[in-house]
Formats: C-alpha cells, sequence, structure tokens
C-alpha cells in the first residue's frame, strides 16, 4: 500500500488539479444563477476549494476532508443538477487516503448517493447526471479494489523480499566471519610453521649434536648450547608477536635493510650447519611485507636444505630487477621430484608470494640439487 508520505504528496500534487477541474467550473457557473442561490451556488465551491487547501497543507487532520466532500457534493447537486463532474474528479479523495477498502467503498458510495439525492430533492429529473455519477462510482470502486490488492500483493511481495534480504545478509555475515576466521587461522598455521615449528626443528637437531659432540668436542658443544639458546630465545618472542600480524622485534624484517635482514639469517645458518653459504645480497628497497615474504622464504628454504637437501654448499643471490626483487636460493643437494611432496612449507611458501602478487619457482631433480626462485613485483 502507499506509504503516508506516498499519499501526502498525491494529494498534494492533485489538490490543484482538483481545483481546477471541480469547484472552479461549479463556481463559473454559479454566476449566473439566480438571485436566490448565487451566494450559495458561489460560497459552496470556494468553502470545498479552500477545504482541500487546507486538507493537503495540514495532511494530519485531512481524515475530515472526505465526510465534508460528501456533504458539499450534496449541497452542489441540490443547487443545480450538475454534481456529476465534480464527483467524478473528487473520487481520489475516498480512494488514496489510508484506509480499509470497505470505508474507501462506503465514502465513494456516500459522495456518489449524496450527489443523486441531492439532484432528486431540487426536483430535477434523473438524467445523464445521475447515470454518470453511478457510472463513474462502480468504476472507481472496481478500479480502486483493484489497485489495493495489486498493492497488497506488491506489499506482501516487497515484504517477503525484505525478509529473504536480511536472511541472505544475516548468511553473508557469517560466511564473512568463518573466511575471516579461516584466513586468520590459516595466516597463524603459516607463521607458526615458518617460525616456531622451524626454530624447534633446529633445537632438535642442534641438542643431538650437542648429545653426541659433550665428550669428543666440548668447544663445539658449547657454541651449539649457545645457538640453541638464541634459538629458544627467538622462538619465544616469535610466540608473543603471533598475537599480532608483525615480525618479531629484533628480526629486522619490519624495518631496516632485507640484506643485513638476510645476512644475518645466512651466518646463523653456516654456524649451526656447518655448509658453504656463498651470498650475493644487493640492498634492495621494499616494503615491510614483501620484506618479511623474502625473510620467511628464505627462513623455509633453508630449513629444507638442512633436513632433506644433504647438501654442502648454499648459494643465496638477492637481486633488484626492473620487474621487481628476485631471491635465489640453491644447493647442491640430493634434489627431489618437484610435484611428488607435498609439504606445508613450499605451499604456504606460495600462498604467502601469491598474496603479493609475487611467484615462486622450484627446480629441481633427483641428484642435481635444487633452485628456488623468488619474485616480488614492487612500486616504484
Amino acid at each position: 500500500m502507499a506509504t503516508p508520505d506516498d499519499q501526502i504528496r498525491i494529494l498534494r500534487w492533485y489538490t490543484p488539479v482538483w481545483v481546477l477541474l471541480g469547484p472552479a467550473p461549479e463556481f463559473a457557473a454559479g454566476l449566473t444563477d439566480p438571485a436566490g442561490t448565487r451566494i450559495w451556488s458561489l460560497a459552496v465551491p470556494i468553502a470545498l476549494g479552500l477545504a482541500g487547501a487546507v486538507a493537503a497543507l495540514f495532511p494530519g487532520h485531512r481524515p475530515w476532508f472526505p465526510y465534508a466532500l460528501v456533504a458539499g457534493l450534496g449541497v452542489v447537486a441540490l443547487l443545480r443538477d450538475g454534481a456529476a463532474s465534480l464527483y467524478v474528479v473528487s473520487l481520489p479523495y475516498f480512494w488514496v487516503p489510508a484506509g480499509t477498502a470497505r470505508r474507501s467503498v462506503l465514502l465513494s458510495g456516500a459522495g456518489a448517493l449524496a450527489a443523486v439525492a441531492g439532484g432528486a430533492l431540487s426536483g430535477h429529473p434523473a438524467g445523464g447526471n445521475a447515470i454518470v455519477t453511478a457510472v463513474a462510482c462502480a468504476a472507481g470502486a472496481a478500479l480502486g479494489l483493484a489497485a489495493q490488492r495489486t498493492l497488497a500483493r506488491s506489499d506482501e511481495r516487497a515484504r517477503r523480499l525484505a525478509g529473504d534480504l536480511a536472511t541472505t545478509q544475516a548468511e553473508l555475515a557469517e560466511a564473512y566471519r568463518r573466511q575471516g576466521a579461516d584466513a586468520e587461522r590459516e595466516r597463524l598455521a603459516r607463521e607458526i610453521h615458518d617460525t616456531l615449528a622451524q626454530g624447534f626443528a633446529s633445537i632438535v637437531v642442534l641438542a643431538e649434536a650437542v648429545r653426541s659432540g659433550l665428550t669428543t668436542d666440548p668447544d663445539g658443544a658449547a657454541r651449539q648450547l649457545l645457538s640453541i639458546e638464541r634459538t629458544a630465545r627467538e622462538n619465544l618472542a616469535e610466540a608473543r608477536a603471533l598475537v599480532g600480524s608483525s615480525p618479531a622485534p629484533g628480526t629486522g624484517a619490519e624495518s631496516g635493510s632485507i640484506a643485513r635482514t638476510l645476512g644475518r639469517v645466512l651466518d646463523r645458518f653456516a654456524e649451526d650447519t656447518g655448509l658453504t653459504v656463498d651470498a650475493e645480497l644487493d640492498d634492495v628497497d621494499c616494503d615491510p611485507a614483501a620484506r618479511i615474504a623474502l625473510l620467511r622464504c628464505t627462513q623455509e628454504s633453508l630449513a629444507n636444505v638442512r633436513k632433506h637437501a644433504a647438501a654442502s654448499t648454499v648459494g643465496v643471490v638477492l637481486t633488484r630487477q626492473p620487474h621487481g626483487v628476485e631471491l635465489e636460493i640453491t644447493d647442491d643437494g640430493q634434489g627431489f621430484t618437484v610435484g611428488a611432496t607435498g609439504g606445508f612449507g613450499l605451499a604456504g611458501m606460495r600462498r604467502r608470494l601469491t598474496d603479493l602478487g609475487g611467484d615462486l619457482t622450484i627446480t629441481s631433480s633427483p641428484g642435481d640439487g635444487t633452485r628456488v626462485l623468488v619474485v616480488l613485483p614492487t612500486e616504484e
């Protein structure tokens, strides 16, 4: 159904039209009436026009206007047999205001009856005006009822659509919540794998080396114990930092030169494993997210070398290219068949780089070592 605001706008627009087509012609016709009835013939259209204007300007007091209109139709018809045209143009005032269909039918019927009865009481024979009034009443009732049924169906459909929309919005909000939770779990899993898990793996390897070298190489065992202590402290800092999204303080990944950060990681790796590390690290400039990605990819690659490669030499090259930053990590180990492994580390590296628009290429075959190439675009 039309809302009260819509009804107010419709009637305010229609009131000038109604005055021009209804009370104004009646006023003009009253100018030629006999002197005995001329005052009423002029006063009644003026009163109806003023009442319509007041009803349009002050909609809060509008409910009385249809009743005043019924009385006015009766008076106009009593003065002359010519209220049919006024009744026809007044039909919207019986149907547009809020109310039931029964009330609208009764009001429009009362208006038609007043117009016909006024003409009959005036002594004019029932003729064309009465027929036009009756036809207009019937046609107005049919059209009004049909319009109200159509609007009622539209309102019901709108309510159903609003309910469906609310349900869809709730489901979408729940989906976003689950997606956010899944993304956060994936982030935590990736960070734990790239930091804590790698640190604990290093501690295990170093502890095994200490146990086997306590009697044969006490100095080496002491150095390895110191490395275990440093790794454990770093893991503790990483665990505290996992609450947020930034790397642990002191790693250098969140600020500063990525070349110096990677240099410290490679020095620790060479010290812990005894492998030869050849590094060429350009002092490239990149944003914090790219620095973290390069650090994590380096740590994951070195962890794979330590655990699986059985290599003697590792090469790391960091360069700035026209299309971005390239990080290449190679080893002379036993290699593997690319695609035959489904570890979390390589998949995590690839997802981390994909999030930044980068790319990961792994080249390896059994007996030929491994080459990991990281490409990250950078903004000029």
